[in-house]
C-alpha cells in the first residue's frame, strides 16, 4: 500500500521540526576519522558493487549531495513494526524538509512488517519509477528484498539480514556489534590490550561482547577473561575481580555489556576490588535504565557510545531535548530510532559521494557516517560518560 505525504500521521510535527532548523543548506562532509584507505582488493570490491546512473540525475553539489529523483521509503507503517517505524519515518521527514536544496519526489509504501509485504512493496516502488530505495526495516525484510532485487535502483536497507547487500545495495544499522567494534577501538587508543569482559548474557551483551573480543584482537589485544553478571541486582563479585585482576600479565581496562542498573551495582566493586584508574568502557545500554542522578553517581568515569544529536549540535536539528518536548516520536527510546531516521536520509541524499569514496562520510546525527567496500554503513559514534550522575559528553583528545 502506497501512503502520500499528506496522509501520513506526525507529517505537520516533522515538519514543524524542519522549519525550527533554520538553515539548513548544507551537512558537515569530511574526512573518514582515523580511516585507512581501501586496501586494492577493497578498492576493486567498492568499484564493483555500485554503479549509478550518471544521467538519470543532476550533478552532484560540490559537497557531494545528490538525492535521486524520485525516492521511495519503505517501512512497516502496519503490523508489529510500526511503533519502531514511526520514529524512523518522523525522522527521515525531519531531515527531508529541513534540506532547502532540490529535493527527490518522496512515496512511502507500507511493508505491513512481512516478508512479502516488503517485496512487494519494493516491487511497486520500483514499477512506479522510483530510482533510489530505503528501507525495508525488519530483518526478514531486509532478506526478502536482498533476495528478490534485480534491477539496477540502489538501496539502502535499515537493518543488516543474514543476505550480504547485493551490487548496488548498502545496509544501515544500529546493532550491538558497533558498540563492540568501537568500544574495542576506543580500548586500543588507549593502548589497553587485556581486557576483562562483565557480559550480562543477554543478546545485546552477547553480540556486543562477541564483536569486541573480535576486533580486540584484531588490534593486537585480548580477552583475558568473560565474567557473567547475573540480573540487575548481582551477588557480590568482589572476590571474583580481585582474582581477575591478579592473573598473570593482569588487567588493563574493563567492558561493560550491562545495563545501568547491573553497572551501578558493580562498579563500586570494581572500585574495592583494585580497578580504580583503569579505563572503564561500556555498551550503549550504559544508559537503559538510568535518569536518578543520585544513583548514577556510581556509574561516574565509566565511558560508553552515544548518538551524537544527544551531545551535540546536529546540523539540520534542533536539540534533542527541545525535539523531544515537541514531538512523541523523538523522546525517550524513541530518541534513538529518531536519530536513526535522520540519518537514513543523510545517507540517501550523499549515497552516490560515500559509495564512491573511501575516506568521505557525512556527520550525522547517530555518528560519522561512511559506508564499507561491500556496502555496509560504518558508524564512528559519539561518546559521553556520567558526570555527578549525569550523562556529558566525552572528549579526552584521544578519539574519546
Amino acid at each position: 500500500m502506497r501512503y502520500s505525504l499528506q496522509s501520513l500521521k506526525g507529517i505537520l510535527a516533522a515538519a514543524l521540526l524542519a522549519v525550527l532548523a533554520a538553515g539548513c543548506t548544507t551537512v558537515q562532509v569530511s574526512q573518514a576519522p582515523k580511516k585507512t584507505p581501501d586496501t586494492p582488493a577493497e578498492a576493486t570490491q567498492r568499484v564493483a558493487h555500485w554503479q549509478f546512473d550518471a544521467g538519470s540525475r543532476p550533478p552532484a553539489e560540490r559537497d557531494g549531495y545528490r538525492p535521486p529523483q524520485k525516492l521511495a521509503v519503505l517501512l512497516p507503517l502496519s503490523g508489529s513494526l510500526a511503533t519502531a517505524a514511526a520514529p524512523v519515518r518522523d525522522g527521515l521527514l525531519a531531515g527531508y524538509y529541513g534540506e532547502q536544496r532540490r529535493r527527490p519526489e518522496l512515496k512511502f509504501y507500507d511493508t505491513a512488517g512481512t516478508a512479502g509485504g516488503a517485496i512487494a512493496a519494493y516491487q511497486k516502488a520500483v514499477a512506479e519509477g522510483a530510482d533510489q530505495v530505503v528501507g525495508p526495516l525488519g530483518r526478514d525484510e531486509v532478506d526478502a528484498v536482498f533476495r528478490d532485487v534485480k534491477s539496477g535502483v540502489p538501496v539502502l536497507a535499515l537493518n543488516y539480514g543474514t543476505v550480504a547487500p547485493p551490487a548496488n545495495n548498502a545496509s544501515y544499522s544500529l546493532a550491538p556489534e558497533d558498540d563492540g567494534n568501537s568500544a574495542a577501538d576506543y580500548l586500543t587508543a588507549r593502548k589497553a590490550q587485556r581486557v576483562l569482559v562483565l557480559s550480562s548474557g543477554d543478546d545485546y551483551a552477547r553480540r556486543s561482547a562477541g564483536t569486541f573480543a573480535k576486533r580486540l584482537q584484531e588490534n593486537g589485544g585480548s580477552v583475558m577473561q568473560t565474567l557473567a553478571v547475573v540480573g540487575d541486582k548481582p551477588a557480590d563479585m568482589t572476590a571474583t575481580l580481585q582474582a581477575a585482576l591478579q592473573r598473570e600479565g593482569g588487567v588493563d581496562a574493563v567492558f561493560l555489556a550491562l545495563r545501568g542498573p547491573a553497572a551501578r551495582a558493580v562498579a563500586p566493586q570494581l572500585l574495592a576490588a583494585g580497578y580504580a584508574g583503569k579505563p572503564l568502557v561500556a555498551t550503549s545500554q550504559l544508559a537503559s535504565g538510568t535518569g536518578k542522578a543520585e544513583q548514577d553517581r556510581a556509574l561516574d568515569g565509566i565511558a560508553f557510545p552515544t548518538e551524537r544529536w544527544g551531545v551535540a549540535s546536529v546540523s539540520g536539528l534542533p536539540g534533542a531535548a527541545d525535539t523531544g518536548n515537541r514531538l512523541a516520536t523523538a523522546r525517550g527510546p524513541a530518541a534513538k530510532l529518531f536519530a536513526f531516521g535522520y540519518d537514513a536520509w543523510l545517507l540517501t541524499a550523499y549515497l552516490e559521494h560515500l559509495a564512491t569514496s573511501a575516506d568521505a562520510n557525512v556527520q550525522g546525527a547517530t555518528g560519522a557516517l561512511r559506508i564499507g567496500a561491500t556496502g555496509n554503513v560504518l558508524r564512528t559514534p559519539a561518546w559521553s560518560t556520567f558526570s555527578s550522575g549525569y550523562v556529558v559528553p566525552l572528549n579526552d583528545g584521544r578519539g574519546g
